[in-house]
C-alpha cells in the first residue's frame, strides 16, 4: 500500500454532516466506509479516536483524529459517503 497524506477542506454543513455519520457509527460500534479524493476506505469499528490541539506563534489547530491497524479494516460497513 503506497503512503498518503490527503487534506481537504469543505463548508461547516458538509463537516459537520461527515462528522456526525462518523459519530453515529462509531457510538452504534459499527464500521464506516468513506471515500477521500478516489480512495474508498473502511474506518472500523473498533478505531482510536482522539483531538489534537496544537499552538503556534500566529494560530492553533484542533485535529480530530481517528486511527486504526490495517489488520483492522477488514469489516464491511452499511453505508459510505465521499469526503
Amino acid at each position: 500500500m503506497v503512503e498518503r497524506d490527503v487534506e481537504r477542506e469543505y463548508s461547516v454543513g458538509d463537516f459537520a454532516a461527515k462528522l456526525r455519520r462518523l459519530a453515529d457509527a462509531l457510538e452504534a460500534g459499527k464500521p464506516f466506509r468513506i471515500q477521500i479524493a478516489g480512495e474508498r476506505f473502511t474506518v472500523p469499528k473498533n478505531a482510536q479516536v482522539s483531538v489534537e490541539h496544537e499552538r503556534g506563534d500566529d494560530e492553533e489547530e484542533v485535529e480530530f483524529q481517528v486511527k486504526w491497524s490495517l489488520a483492522d479494516a477488514g469489516e464491511e460497513p452499511e453505508d459510505d459517503s465521499e469526503v
